[in-house]
């Protein structure tokens, strides 16, 4: 079949990519758009609230505080933070060992008190952390903050 005559006998060979790359186009503006809605980490998600908990004795326990401003104190002593999360976890993985050596014992329990609107990255990158540590028994509960 010949390709430089003009009749009716012709076949492309080509293929047309006009429509694919609006195809594309398309999607590309769909990620653009969607992109920022996608990396949000402040899912708000509401703990149940426990009214009688059986609490452990404090000088058995480790206690992790967590505010809404993202500051994590443990047993009252602040975590400072140092720009990296990687390097927030293993100083908090660090100070968790730490107070498990202190008391000599491999099962402390540990209680992490996060404020009701505390962002959900920090309290899952404290529970990493005393994963990481080796703690077995842990607690999440909710400190809710009164407004005046």
């Amino acid at each position: 079949m010949a390709m430089g005559g003009s009749g009716s006998g012709q076949v492309f060979t080509e293929i047309n990519v006009t429509p694919l790359t609006d195809v594309f186009l398309v999607l590309l503006v769909i990620m653009i758009l969607i992109a920022p809605l996608i990396d949000k980490s402040d899912l708000k998600i509401k703990p149940p609230e426990t009214r009688n908990a059986k609490k452990d004795d404090e000088s058995k326990a480790i206690f992790i505080d967590i505010d809404k401003e993202g500051q994590i104190a443990i047993n009252g002593k602040f975590v400072e933070k140092k720009g990296e999360d990687v390097a927030l976890a293993d100083e908090l993985t660090k100070r968790i060992k730490d107070l498990q050596t202190r008391q000599g014992r491999d099962d402390v329990p540990v209680t992490v008190n996060a404020d009701g609107d505390a962002k959900q990255r920090d309290v899952v990158a404290v529970m990493s952390a005393a994963a990481a540590a080796g703690i077995k028994r842990m607690r999440v509960s909710t400190i809710q903050q009164t407004q005046y």
